[in-house]
């Protein structure tokens, strides 16, 4: 199973953390979502973005695993913020996942925005979009990890999965 993960962040230090299950990358309907309240969140630390994200998606991916075995993992972000590997949220994801899962699955980031020292990254268009997404991976080859971005339904710059998860985290109550 792939599962596309979000977390949104709200005004009394709670978050909600969502993911939209399904079987192929072209799949255009999930077929499992689910969203996780975390009652305490790191606050946000310039540099270490991933202290504050990193407890969330782990909650989540602990409640998907006990649903079907995952895959991969996609995340809104980079695995690896440059060339020489220096870690994003993605790479600590992924270290941290034994914690969680009982084997290890390739994360993909699917960055919006090009970061300073990215060009390591696949930037990949999509629909009629001329604004890359950048991809990031690790556990699997990063260009199969864009290939798979590319062939995600929808019609838009944003694969309609990655979307709905977005959707779903903010409008969790």
């Amino acid at each position: 199973m792939l599962i596309c993960t979000d977390v949104d962040y709200r005004p009394d230090g709670t978050a909600r953390a969502a993911g939209v299950m399904f079987r192929e990358w072209t799949d255009a309907t999930p077929t499992h979502e689910l969203v996780v309240s975390v009652a305490e969140v790191e606050p946000y630390q310039p540099g270490a973005f991933y202290r504050r994200e990193l407890p969330c998606l782990l909650a989540l991916l602990e409640q998907a695993a006990q649903l079907h075995p995952l895959d991969a993992v996609m995340i809104d972000g980079y695995v690896t913020l440059d060339a020489c590997g220096r870690a994003g949220l993605g790479l600590y994801l992924f270290e941290a996942l034994p914690r969680v899962l009982p084997v290890a699955v390739p994360v993909i980031g699917v960055a919006k925005t090009a970061f300073q020292g990215s060009g390591h990254a696949v930037a990949v268009t999509r629909g009629d979009s001329l604004t890359p997404l950048f991809i990031t991976a690790v556990g699997l080859d990063v260009a199969e990890a864009a290939g798979h971005v590319v062939q995600m339904a929808g019609p838009y710059r944003l694969p309609t999965l990655l979307k709905r998860a977005d959707a779903l985290c903010r409008r969790a109550p």
